[in-house]
């Protein structure tokens, strides 16, 4: 069965790399996908975030790297012939966010949405939080390239 995994990764966080890492551990392939965020002023090009997720996926044999920056998330899928979408979740907000989400896609094309629960070391970090907080000079540069780290992810959903 093969499964997609979502999100802007802007940046690729530890949380991101530790759902993509399990995700990897349940379907026979995961494509793990940039994708366009209206909501979400980017910060990394997309050709970098792309090289951020292979190096995170270097040793995943059944993850590919790919983007989709036009159109829906189900036309991707149909497209591919993926029937399943995962999310990372740190908590009752992400899920509330995700759910609305979750059941329009099955509604549109019969997607079902897997929910991985983020590692509770790793839920209070976000690619927002992190994007903030380096941009404020507020965390050392080598701890904000610890939580990037090649290109590691947090539990967040996008």
């Amino acid at each position: 069965m093969r499964a997609l995994f979502p999100g802007s990764f802007d940046p690729v966080t530890q949380g991101h790399q530790d759902v993509l890492r399990r995700a990897a551990l349940l379907f026979d392939e995961v494509v793990v996908c940039v994708m366009f965020n209206a909501n979400k002023v980017g910060r990394f090009p997309v050709t970098e975030r792309l090289d951020r997720l292979r190096a995170a996926a270097a040793d995943l044999s059944n993850v590919t790297v790919d983007s989709h920056t036009g159109g829906l998330l189900v036309d991707y899928c149909r497209r591919a012939g993926i029937d399943v979408v995962i999310r990372g979740v740190r908590g009752v907000a992400d899920l509330e966010y995700e759910m609305p989400m979750a059941r329009m896609n099955h509604e549109l094309a019969g997607v079902e949405t897997f929910f991985i629960a983020a590692d509770p070391t790793l839920a209070h970090i976000s690619s927002t939080l992190v994007t903030a907080v380096s941009q404020q000079d507020r965390v050392p540069n080598d701890e904000v390239s610890e939580l990037l780290s090649a290109g590691g992810g947090n539990g967040e959903g996008s």
